[in-house]
């Protein structure tokens, strides 16, 4: 049976990830738009999102530090109320078009994001390491119910308010993320004295980078999640702005690349334990090949829906992959120090790449940004084959 194995936890976890991932799939699906509303240029719109990921950038290792000290259960909580109260702060900006306000509140709920990428590492510290991909996995399928929880609720909310549209989705925003902080209530908190009391010893980021292991786990993580943001903050303002598809086509689209993100969950696991965390990297930069290739033929419905959903499958093969090769790189003691300094990595990197997306969408179109990825692909292949090359000597 398929999870048999996996903890109260890792099932506490997963169900407030379904609500979690509510507040970043809504901020990439209404930032670009909302922000071409209130924005002073249309080279400024996807600025929120951006604001999104820089806050996650800025909240990865304060995150790390936080819960080393306080542990897990109490960074998950604050951080659920955190989201909440940023989207409240995000439905007042709307109200008063304040574009700068509604960016701050994107930070603020990036930030809060910042924690909850770590449900990841704590369902894989809840089971033994032999089933830890497949807790990590569990986590990331949960995210199909943010995928369409999320953009459907918001969507139906978006006109509670007349002459204030999208301010009613950012109050239903406040509800769906506030969620987690009641499920995991009954989470059962892991024995944090002896990680704390031995958090300075271990090996330095210095000593663990001296791993081809640790190398490749960090470069796959941070170039997948890039590339994969990237294109992903460029489509609604391509698709809806620029190509004049349907709030709600580009709704659907939205939606079904978050199902390829998290749909691959259900046997990408076991398919690492039986092929390698290497193949299975190999068949995400296949599928994100994919997406390239048909945006450059097609820049129909459709056309983007094959795009994104293969972008999708893409950022899943290499990201659980990648997770499940960190975590046999570090020691009990070094955790927080290797786990701090990959989200670090992706969502710095993260943060540039979103930044760069509408300013490079305004300045080029939907083909020329997907050909921008294919340096960092090959780049990518080149460490896989040269960090296999190092296992094997």
């Amino acid at each position: 049976m398929l999870y048999k194995n996996l903890s109260r936890n890792v099932w506490l976890l997963s169900v407030s990830h379904a609500f979690s991932f509510a507040g970043a799939s809504v901020t990439f699906f209404l930032g670009g738009i909302i922000g071409a509303l209130l924005a002073p240029s249309i080279t400024m719109a996807t600025l929120p999102v951006a604001a999104s990921v820089i806050g996650t950038a800025m909240g990865t290792w304060p995150a790390a530090m936080f819960m080393s000290k306080k542990g897990r259960k109490v960074g998950f909580i604050g951080a659920a109320v955190l989201a909440a109260a940023s989207a409240l702060l995000g439905a007042t900006a709307i109200w008063q078009s304040h574009f700068w306000l509604y960016c701050f509140s994107c930070l603020s709920l990036g930030l809060s994001y910042a924690f909850v990428q770590h449900y990841r590492f704590a369902a894989a510290e809840s089971v033994a390491i032999e089933i830890a991909p497949q807790a990590i996995s569990a986590i990331l399928l949960s995210g199909i119910a943010g995928a369409f929880l999320g953009p459907n609720i918001v969507n139906y909310a978006h006109n509670w308010i007349p002459q204030h549209a999208f301010v009613g989705s950012y109050l239903a925003l406040a509800v769906l993320v506030l969620i987690p902080a009641i499920i995991l209530l009954w989470m059962q908190a892991p024995t944090l004295q002896s990680t704390t009391k031995d958090y300075t010893t271990g090996r330095t980021i210095r000593q663990l980078a001296q791993q081809p292991n640790f190398i490749l786990a960090v470069l796959a993580a941070t170039l997948s999640y890039a590339l994969m943001v990237f294109l992903m903050t460029a489509t609604p303002l391509s698709m809806h702005v620029m190509n004049g598809h349907s709030m709600d086509d580009t709704s659907i689209v939205i939606q079904w690349h978050i199902v390829g993100m998290f749909l691959p969950s259900l046997f990408v696991g076991k398919w690492i334990t039986k092929y390698g965390h290497r193949k299975i990297m190999l068949l995400g930069i296949l599928a994100i090949a994919i997406c390239i290739g048909v945006s450059q033929v097609n820049q129909s419905v459709t056309g983007y829906w094959i795009s994104l959903v293969s972008l999708g499958l893409g950022w899943n093969f290499l990201f659980v992959s990648s997770t499940s090769l960190l975590i046999t790189t570090y020691k009990e003691a070094e955790k927080f120090r290797a786990q701090g300094f990959n989200e670090l990595m992706v969502f710095g990197v993260q943060a540039i790449a979103s930044l760069s997306a509408g300013w490079l969408l305004s300045m080029s179109d939907w083909k020329s940004i997907n050909l921008m990825s294919i340096p960092f692909l090959v780049l990518l292949l080149l460490v896989i084959w040269w960090s296999n090359k190092k296992s094997v000597a």
